[in-house]
């Protein structure tokens, strides 16, 4: 079986195409079987006042498309355009790689995945903006 595979802590919530879904007291795995639909961790949210960083601001951008608040096709190429500007910013391999694979994702119309990708960046982000205030 294909499809994305959600594995919840307990009492863990998921934004599941415009629906909050709360686990209960065990652990569990969801199996997401339908194309397209929007899924977003409720733990993996970024709050509109905590997206002032570049990562941090596409993420939150990606979010938008994954909760309905944004149309995915008007999106794309702002989503596009801001990951070829990191890229520029973010030139190691790992980075490289991680845009690379959000890209794709984008491209296939796998917001989830390439909301993903994008979130792996934020630890590095914060370090190097932690090296240029120092």
């Amino acid at each position: 079986m294909s499809g994305l595979v959600l594995k919840l802590a307990p009492k863990e919530r998921v934004l599941i195409n415009g629906a909050v879904i709360e686990n209960g007291d065990r652990r569990s795995r969801l199996s997401i079987v339908s194309p397209n639909a929007n899924i977003l961790r409720l733990r993996d949210a970024i709050h509109p006042k905590d997206a002032r960083t570049p990562v941090r601001r596409i993420c939150y951008a990606t979010q938008l498309v994954l909760t309905g608040d944004a149309d995915p096709s008007e999106s794309r190429q702002k989503l596009l355009r801001q990951i070829e500007e990191l890229s520029r910013i973010l030139t190691d391999s790992d980075s490289r790689n991680l845009l690379s694979e959000a890209t794709d994702a984008l491209i296939n119309d796998q917001f989830y995945l390439c909301l993903k990708s994008l979130r792996a960046l934020i630890p590095r982000e914060d370090r190097l903006l932690a090296t240029d205030s120092a």
